[in-house]
């Protein structure tokens, strides 16, 4: 039995998609627009704005973190060797 290729081309959309979902839930849930957790439906607004768009995320690009965290160290690292060059 063959397996099916994977079809990388909604890939990036999807990511975009997750990303702008969680971005506009941590919003919500900052600015308390939606409150993270009420008597009636518990933790569920914090888990579908924050919790699922980041499970998304993960699953798409499993290296995502790593990768955002070496960008913010290579960020910081240009100017100290700027200023002495």
């Amino acid at each position: 039995m063959r397996s099916k290729p994977v079809d990388t081309s909604r890939h990036p959309r999807l990511l975009a998609t997750a990303l702008l979902w969680l971005l506009s839930g941590s919003l919500l849930l900052a600015t308390t627009l939606v409150p993270a957790h009420t008597a009636l439906l518990g933790w569920t607004p914090f888990f579908w704005l924050f919790v699922a768009p980041l499970a998304v995320a993960l699953t798409l690009e499993p290296r995502l973190p790593s990768q955002l965290l070496s960008l913010g160290r290579q960020r910081r690292r240009q100017p100290s060797t700027l200023i002495w060059n």
